[in-house]
């Protein structure tokens, strides 16, 4: 056995133990069925388990961008722009290190919205992939409980067609049997937006 397998084996069991704890831990809400509590301690054990999978440059940069986004960030640049601005008069009796126009200072406040810019646009891409899967875990649950539905609605019609029921003749009925390709869903919303795009194009000369 491997390092590898022996550190994935590890990490498997550890997962599975706190979630475990998880569920022990955690008190029935008599509000809620078991299902939905069991939903939302899986979620939540997911965020823990993407939080904790995180390596060092990402929870670097995902604290700068969570301290960079409170008012505390604000009032401390406030603080340091009034006393170099202070401090650069001349009036306190020290030699002025960085006198107007402040070079020194525009380079520093540069160069720091640079990393910043950097650290935030790692903390989206980490974000963006996290939602990216939330959204593809979507599409797969609502594909899958579209064509559920949709066999459910066939065997109630076969069911009532065994009992001898009657058996209306509803088109809309009868449509929703039918299964649903995403791809063509996909391709009718892509032609609506041509309509529309389209449509657009052709009312702009005549408000000119």
């Amino acid at each position: 056995m491997t390092n590898d397998d022996a550190a994935t084996i590890a990490a498997t069991a550890q997962t599975e133990t706190e979630q475990s704890e998880l569920e022990q831990s955690e008190t029935e809400n008599p509000a809620l069925c078991h299902a939905i509590e069991r939903n939302i301690r899986t979620v939540h054990h997911l965020r823990a388990r993407a939080a904790r999978s995180r390596n060092l440059e990402e929870r670097a940069a995902d604290g700068i961008t969570e301290f960079s986004g409170r008012m505390v960030f604000v009032y401390l640049h406030a603080a340091w722009f009034v006393l170099w601005i202070v401090l650069n008069t001349g009036h306190l009796g020290l030699r002025p290190f960085d006198p107007y126009p402040y070079q020194l200072l525009t380079m520093v406040v540069s160069l720091e919205a640079i990393f910043l810019s950097t650290f935030v646009l790692i903390s989206q891409n980490r974000l963006s992939e996290e939602a990216d899967k939330r959204s593809e875990l979507d599409l797969h649950i609502g594909l899958l409980t579209e064509h559920e539905l949709t066999r459910v609605l066939k065997m109630l019609d076969e069911i009532q067609d065994k009992l001898g029921i009657p058996n209306d003749d509803d088109d809309e009925l009868q449509e929703l049997e039918k299964e649903t390709r995403p791809e063509d869903v996909l391709e009718e919303i892509e032609r609506a937006n041509l309509r529309y795009v389209k449509r657009k194009r052709q009312r702009q000369p005549q408000n000119k």
